[in-house]
């Protein structure tokens, strides 16, 4: 008498061993298949008994090492049991309910943390991520008129950059594919080397460099490697968030915003030393000011006295319209205390997510291993591509390019805001840098709820108000001009005159 189990079998898909093509069926798979059916949907009820393998190889027509392979293949999965000398049973627990969420409830909902609650959602943060959350800068759309920062990414050269990267691939090692001690491939220290003492000054020799993963990962190691709790930390002020969140993330550290003035960021030779300077001498980040060569000299030398350390950050200096680009601070002197941090975030594209830093030669081992001990490198192919792409000139060439491109963009969008405003709402003087305008406003405009405002009308903007640690914050508007063509930028600031007229400004 067949069992339960050989009539369910076949009635649901057990069929003769031989398809239309007359090859034979992979059995025990199909085996395995069907009995995972009926155990899943309950067919087999858990602690059921089933055939013993004999008498299933006789009802099926199939040989018992097949049936003894899908017992097996079914216990291993979590199906099936069994006991020597009891046979072969389902599984009390089904581990397809182990591979589903649950469903929410209809009209459930996550909650959501209130302004000044220790926790956001159901979960409990930390007071620094707190602090963070609550003014948190990064917009959630990365592209379009006028998001400042942000390069033309479709004129990046991405049939070479591929053609060079499927070539690695198919020939890549296992050493390219596993982790990395070493602070990034030599390749791309060796032609990052060259390019920098040529087209920044930067006196550096490969080694000198670590490649990490943008701006944001060399600013946290240099804190974590360089500060103890409690010590200053100078940051331009208005200066770039991003560094300052990165900072604050770390242990309690006193971040201290150093006003500019018309030669960049002020020194304050009576107050308390710090322990890092971070700056952006060639093209001041939101303001655009070029730190003057006495200024530079002066931070140098209170450098050195004082035991601190400078950090530079050289994000856009390829990108000069009317001169030719402001060497680097580190280049000035020999053996100077300067950590040089740069990006290909704003000359290729952000999403590549690689930086690189020029350490001064005391801090080349230890920040290595610290790196190694952090951050686990990889993505050695990408910097292999890169490097290729540098040493067969595609780089410079992509960089002259784009930044004739940028300079014509640049000019359109002021002539812009000269015809339809008035030459009083950009900054003086002029850097002719970069990739983005600051538009002065007057100072009771709320720039944050202007951006707001212009966002729900398809307009992308920076509060200049944001950059700022102090209460005298300068009302504006970070436009971005890079990422945008002429023939669509006049619309768009279309747009942005209406929204501005609907708050009081002429136009």
């Amino acid at each position: 008498m067949r069992s339960v189990c050989v009539d369910w079998l076949l009635q649901n898909g057990w069929r003769d061993p031989e398809n239309e093509n007359g090859s034979r069926r992979m059995l025990g798979a199909h085996l395995c298949q069907l009995l995972r059916q009926a155990i899943s949907t309950g067919a087999f009820h858990p602690g059921e008994r089933l055939p013993a393998t004999r008498d299933l190889m006789q009802g099926l027509g199939i040989s018992r090492n097949t049936v003894m392979h899908a017992y097996e293949q079914l216990r291993m999965e979590g199906y099936l049991t069994s006991q020597v000398g009891s046979g072969t049973f389902v599984a009390r627990l089904n581990p397809d309910a182990l591979l589903k969420a649950p469903k929410p409830q209809r009209g459930s909902r996550v909650p959501v943390a209130q302004r000044g609650n220790i926790g956001w959602g159901s979960a409990v943060l930390s007071d620094r991520a707190q602090s963070i959350l609550s003014q948190a800068s990064a917009a959630e759309l990365q592209w379009g008129a006028f998001m400042p920062g942000v390069p033309d990414v479709g004129e990046f050269p991405r049939a070479v950059y591929a053609r060079i990267l499927n070539r690695i691939w198919r020939h890549a090692q296992p050493e390219m594919l596993t982790y990395g001690t070493n602070g990034g491939a030599q390749a791309l220290k060796v032609e990052l080397a060259d390019y920098l003492r040529v087209a920044r000054g930067v006196q550096c020799q490969p080694e000198q460099l670590l490649i990490t993963e943008g701006v944001h990962q060399a600013i946290d190691l240099t804190v974590r490697s360089l500060v103890n709790s409690g010590d200053a930390v100078w940051m331009e002020d208005p200066g770039y968030w991003g560094i300052a969140n990165v900072i604050q993330m770390n242990s309690e550290i006193d971040l201290v915003g150093r006003p500019l003035d018309a030669e960049g960021l002020t020194l304050d030779l009576q107050g308390r030393v710090p322990k890092l300077i971070c700056v952006t001498p060639s093209h001041q980040y939101p303001m655009g000011t070029v730190m003057s060569l006495a200024r530079r000299k002066a931070l140098l030398a209170y450098a050195r006295v004082q035991g601190a350390w400078i950090v530079e950050d050289d994000y856009d200096s390829e990108f000069r319209f009317s001169s030719r680009p402001i060497p680097a601070m580190q280049g000035l002197e020999d053996n100077s205390p300067v950590i040089y941090i740069g990006t290909f975030s704003k000359t290729l594209f952000p999403g590549l997510r690689v930086g690189y830093m020029v350490l001064p030669q005391a801090l080349v081992a230890p920040m290595q291993r610290m790196h190694a001990e952090l951050y686990r490198q990889g993505h050695v192919v990408t910097q292999l591509a890169l490097a290729e792409l540098i040493r067969d000139g595609h780089y410079a060439k992509h960089i002259r390019r784009m930044r004739v491109l940028y300079g014509r963009r640049r000019e359109w969008l002021q002539s812009l805001i000269k015809r339809y405003l008035s030459p009083g709402f950009l900054r003086e003087p002029d850097s002719q840098a970069g990739l983005h305008l600051v538009l002065r406003l007057p100072s009771y405009v709320d720039d944050v709820e202007l951006v707001q405002r212009l966002q729900t009308q398809g307009v992308l903007a920076r509060p200049l108000s944001k950059y700022y640690r102090s209460c005298s914050r300068e009302r504006g508007l970070l436009l971005g001009y890079a990422a945008i063509e002429e023939s669509t930028m006049q619309s768009a600031f279309f747009v942005l005159l209406r929204v501005l007229k609907t708050i009081g400004i002429r136009t």
